[in-house]
């Protein structure tokens, strides 16, 4: 039995996210069963990280078991039978003690915003015409990377055994049409980006000051927060994992 990591990409907008959900459809869901009209049988996976309904991802992982050569032309075949909003992007061969999920060292999402009307960026980034303060917002930015504990910024109904996550990387940039926040971290809390953003906006529009802002970490309660930004300017853009373990791509 050989342990395979499948690599995809998926504009999320018509899904109630990644995970395998009752009575909603899913990139898992989809996935699952493309590989069992391409290979006849049921091949379970596990994945690596869980984006919300209507959340994107430029590169995200599954994991299964199979006693299956893969080879390029399965990519191909795989990409055939998928709907045209999900891709297959490669799969590797990887030892069988490795956990997609676990594994992962680091995660990079982006979140997209524009401010003038623009049809093409609907579907993938956030309308949001109203004046703001950009160096505001970059301090938010800067502020988010001194903390460790984001209890206020994930929703209730959680999982989770804890809320410490280590922020490596937490910026603004201006990107063409768009403002881009990037944000890299070894785990994120559900809504947590959202969160982040959302109060980063009020901060820099005058609603909170940028000492609220710091405060609300400081306060562990997740309505001071803001989760009210649309979900399709998030993408997953990266899962990082150790050198080495996705050295094996199938030819």
């Amino acid at each position: 039995m050989q342990r395979y990591f499948l690599e995809v990409a998926y504009k999320g907008t018509n899904y109630s996210g990644f995970q395998v959900q009752h009575n909603a459809n899913s990139i898992q869901a989809e996935m699952e069963k493309a590989l069992f009209i391409l290979f006849r049988r049921q091949i379970n996976l596990t994945g690596s990280s869980r984006t919300d309904t209507g959340v994107h991802a430029l590169q995200n992982f599954f994991h299964f078991d199979a006693d299956i050569n893969l080879s390029e032309k399965n990519i191909y075949n795989l990409n055939s039978i998928l709907p045209p909003d999900i891709v297959v992007k490669n799969f590797y061969r990887v030892d069988n003690a490795a956990h997609c999920r676990f594994d992962a060292v680091s995660r990079e999402y982006k979140y997209f915003l524009y401010s003038k009307k623009n049809p093409f960026f609907q579907e993938t980034a956030y309308y949001f015409p109203f004046k703001f303060n950009f160096e505001i917002l970059q301090q938010a930015a800067q502020i988010i990377s001194t903390h460790e504990d984001f209890t206020s910024f994930s929703k209730r109904k959680t999982q989770v055994k804890h809320f410490l996550c280590n922020v490596y990387h937490s910026q603004w940039t201006k990107e063409k049409d768009q403002i881009v926040y990037t944000v890299i971290a070894n785990r994120f809390l559900r809504g947590m980006i959202r969160g982040l953003v959302g109060t980063m906006l009020k901060a820099a529009t005058g609603a909170i000051s940028i000492e609220q802002f710091n405060q609300i970490f400081n306060n562990k309660n997740c309505a001071d927060a803001d989760f009210s930004v649309a979900a399709h300017g998030l993408f997953l853009t990266s899962v990082n994992y150790k050198d080495g373990l996705l050295d094996s791509s199938i030819e």
